[in-house]
């Protein structure tokens, strides 16, 4: 059964602009000549960078990961393993790439963002709703799964965001969570360092908003080290916990089982 939330849209189109948020200023935004905010103020400031680059945040993934992105979902979906019709939320669902994904591989989904502007450019027909992953607005055991794509590192409290997901997601549930990594490789790392702290920076500076993207290498830093990450997901209730790198290093999938 599908738990029953409150819907901010259920489709939406990304031919405009957001409606309800207004473009911010570059001071609004985390600053590349400051340390990384933390906290209300990490909080705010990343809401504030996804509200901002919403209308083509579509784009500039696909051309700065060429198009990898695509495959790294669909092996995250692919790790599931849940049967067809399975209700999944998807956390920090952006413009709704992973609801479209999951309805192709039969799954219902709901789409979750604390981001008005990622929402409103959001491109799927599956119900989305406004909400911060450390206070979700689904019931106990309510849903099969949790995807989450590339936001980890923007969550102010990780410890409380996995305590939500072993919240709501029924025994034997299954999570998969994306996100962006760093290669263990030296020479995959010294080539990484320089696409994803200069190049990514630059494309989403001619496409999009440079702060922003210049800010997305540097949260790399938030993120804790897998065995601590995997841990944390045990600790509140998650088994088989398992980390795996994606194309040399590039991102990094957490998949794991609710008890």
């Amino acid at each position: 059964m599908t738990p029953t939330v409150e819907v901010v849209s259920s489709t939406a189109d990304t031919s405009r602009p957001p409606s309800n948020v207004s473009p911010l200023s570059n001071s609004e935004l985390p600053q590349l000549d400051q340390p990384l905010p933390s906290g209300e103020a990490k909080g705010e400031a990343v809401q504030a960078m996804f509200d901002t680059i919403a209308p083509r945040y579509d784009l500039v993934n696909r051309i700065m990961t060429f198009r990898l992105d695509v495959r790294w979902r669909r092996i995250a979906i692919e790790s599931l393993g849940l049967p067809k019709g399975a209700v999944l939320v998807d956390l920090a669902t952006g413009t709704g790439d992973f609801c479209r994904e999951l309805s192709e591989h039969g799954y219902r989904s709901i789409g979750a963002d604390f981001s008005f502007g990622m929402l409103d450019a959001a491109r799927t027909a599956e119900p989305l709703v406004q909400g911060d992953g450390m206070s979700l607005p689904f019931p106990d055991a309510s849903v099969d799964g949790v995807t989450c794509g590339f936001a980890l590192r923007n969550f102010v409290d990780l410890d409380r965001v996995f305590a939500e997901l072993a919240r709501i997601t029924r025994p034997g549930g299954r999570i998969a969570l994306l996100d962006a990594s760093s290669p263990d490789n030296p020479v995959a790392k010294a080539g990484h360092s320089v696409y994803f702290g200069k190049v990514v920076p630059f494309i989403g500076g001619v496409l999009s908003n440079k702060d922003a993207y210049g800010y997305l290498p540097r949260s790399l830093a938030y993120l804790p080290p897998r065995e601590e990450l995997l841990a944390g997901l045990v600790s509140v209730g998650f088994s088989n916990a398992n980390h795996e790198q994606l194309t040399l290093g590039a991102a990094q999938l957490i998949t794991a089982t609710r008890d």
